[in-house]
């Protein structure tokens, strides 16, 4: 039987929400979804760009807490609050998971709060091994 590993930031809104910043249950990493605080500071930049900087520094953590790498991500989900800011999370995003290629989706939507630009949740499979894109003949 797989034992549920449960992995947290500190942050106080998952003590109030009751929710875990990431979840591992034998070889899965389910990563919450992650808004743009820096959460040793509570502090929420206004740029989307920082906030999603934020995002994937505190997924890249609470990925290593459980045992696992940002390479081994194989799903994203991205939650903007205005179409605009879409190519800027992107090309961020983008300088993370270049050659990581996760299947991705990003959804145009409002967020718990205002300040809130961006929220970016992943699921990474453990022991992964990234494959070689094939070649084209």
């Amino acid at each position: 039987m797989s034992k549920r590993q449960l992995i947290s930031t500190g942050s106080p809104f998952e003590k109030v929400a009751g929710y875990s910043r990431a979840v591992r249950v034998g070889n899965m990493v389910y990563v919450a979804g992650t808004t743009g605080y820096d959460y040793e500071t509570m502090t929420l930049p206004e740029d989307v760009t920082e906030q999603a900087r934020n995002c994937m520094e505190t997924i890249k953590k609470a990925l290593a807490d459980a045992g696992a790498s940002l390479e081994q991500v194989v799903r994203a989900h991205y939650y903007v609050t205005d179409q605009s800011y879409g190519e800027d999370v992107f090309k961020l995003v983008g300088s993370y998971f270049a050659d990581i290629r996760p299947a991705a989706t990003m959804v145009v939507c409002k967020l718990l709060n205002d300040d809130m630009k961006v929220e970016i949740e992943v699921t990474a499979q453990i022991d992964l091994a990234v494959a070689k894109e094939p070649s084209q003949n």
